[in-house]
């Protein structure tokens, strides 16, 4: 094995479930999410020499993950589609139903459901702030967006899901 494929073979390994995870929450479909990171992986193989140069490579493969569901979305939406279909296929944990796979996952369903109920944006923000720890700048840079941008889409995601979780669990009353 050449040092260019033992490179990207410990950065795949090292990377590939917190991506999973990542775009999985922005995404709210863990087959579309594994699809995606799949390609992004792909890709990245293909231009490992200029990835593996990237300041932070899994923020390359974030964000063409990420870019790969947008262009996915954007080809459903020119569909007709033949069933009664609705925005219920894009989070399928809203209706309040289980999701095997998150639950293969290890993510809390209820979480999961409030987090489908947040803009595609702040998805995006929490996905990599929180799920991959990435700090503001890194993810600016992967969103192609500026950091105060970053960091307002996280105050207001934080904002409404702090509302959703202390509205679905509420505090006991101390005496």
């Amino acid at each position: 094995m050449s040092a260019q494929q033992a490179s990207f073979v410990e950065f795949y390994a090292e990377a590939r479930d917190d991506c999973l995870r990542a775009v999985y929450a922005s995404v709210g479909n863990r087959q579309a999410a594994e699809d995606c990171v799949a390609e992004a992986f792909a890709r990245a193989w293909a231009s490992w020499r200029r990835v593996s140069a990237h300041p932070v490579p899994r923020a390359w493969v974030m964000k063409t993950a990420l870019n790969l569901s947008v262009s996915s979305w954007r080809r459903r939406r020119r569909e007709v589609p033949l069933d009664d279909a609705s925005e219920r296929d894009r989070w399928p944990l809203g209706s309040g139903g289980t999701d095997p796979a998150a639950d293969a996952a290890g993510a809390d369903s209820a979480i999961m459901t409030f987090l489908g109920g947040l803009p595609l944006r702040q998805l995006q923000v929490i996905a990599l702030r929180v799920f991959l720890g990435f700090d503001t700048a890194a993810t600016a840079q992967a969103l192609g967006i500026a950091p105060g941008t970053v960091t307002a889409h996280l105050t207001r995601a934080t904002s409404a899901l702090r509302e959703q979780l202390t509205g679905a669990y509420p505090q006991e009353e101390q005496p």
